[in-house]
């Protein structure tokens, strides 16, 4: 199949809210390159406008096959929730694939420069304007998605759905990254706990990765993105019904609670 079968493939889906069986074609994209370029047909064809990033961190095992740190994918303005003091429904697609992730997401602030290349992570903090509590929530129609590696992965909006979007996080980056403690709990059971070090170099790292490559792609950040900087106590795995609490600091609750995704209205 061609990159716009691909993507036509996983689009159709996602606004079904129907799973996949199985990856569409004969094979995963074996490049970064190839993955890419089909995540840019998507984004291009997407219905909804484009209101910031996911970053993730590629797992050992792939670097080989996909030599980078990270992968990112798109997050859409209809998909990002600014979670008020009870928990968010959000949804997911039933008998697809998806996760929770706590994750430091960043605001990008008025005077963010487009199409620009950084040498360091530090020069990135003074076009940060806020750090927020957040909750990725990863997902896919097709149910092994994660498991088939980055190409997939890449190639099917990045794995995510949305972002819920909590309080900020004030003097964030007065702190050292290990002080930012987070726990998250599924069903009330604890199920992962770190902290922002966790994220290798720390959020700022993940900003700088995504700002370069998007430049090397002929793309930019752009003011009032949101960049959601990568999982900071583990993925975890939820189905519809499941319900997560993420704390950060001790004290900075959000929650949310996964419901079956609807599908699109087409008109």
């Amino acid at each position: 199949m061609t990159p716009d079968e691909i993507s036509l493939a996983f689009r159709t889906a996602r606004l079904a809210a129907t799973p996949l069986p199985g990856y569409p074609g004969d094979r995963v994209p074996a490049t970064l390159s190839q993955a890419y370029d089909i995540q840019e047909v998507s984004i291009a064809a997407w219905p909804v406008r484009l209101s910031g990033w996911k970053v993730a961190a590629i797992q050992p095992q792939w670097r080989e096959t996909y030599p980078a740190e990270r992968v990112y994918g798109p997050v859409f303005a209809r998909s990002v929730l600014l979670a008020a003091a009870d928990a968010v429904d959000f949804p997911v697609i039933k008998g697809g694939y998806a996760a929770a992730e706590a994750e430091f997401a960043l605001r990008l602030g008025d005077g963010f420069p487009l199409h620009t290349r950084f040498e360091n992570a530090s020069d990135l903090q003074p076009f940060v304007a806020a750090v927020h509590a957040a909750i990725e929530i990863a997902g896919s129609p097709l149910p092994t998605l994660s498991s088939l590696g980055p190409g997939a992965v890449i190639s099917d909006f990045g794995n995510n759905l949305g972002l819920a979007v909590g309080p900020e996080l004030p003097k964030f980056f007065e702190r050292d990254l290990a002080d930012w403690r987070v726990e998250t709990d599924i069903n009330g059971a604890l199920v992962g706990s770190g902290s922002a070090d966790r994220i290798p170099g720390g959020p700022l790292a993940s900003l700088l990765f995504l700002a370069n490559s998007l430049a090397e792609r002929g793309g930019t950040l752009r003011p009032g993105d949101w960049v959601s900087t990568g999982a900071s106590t583990g993925v975890h795995p939820m189905s519809v019904g499941d319900a997560v609490t993420v704390r950060f600091d001790g004290q900075q609750v959000l929650s949310l609670r996964a419901v079956a995704a609807a599908p699109a209205a087409t008109s």
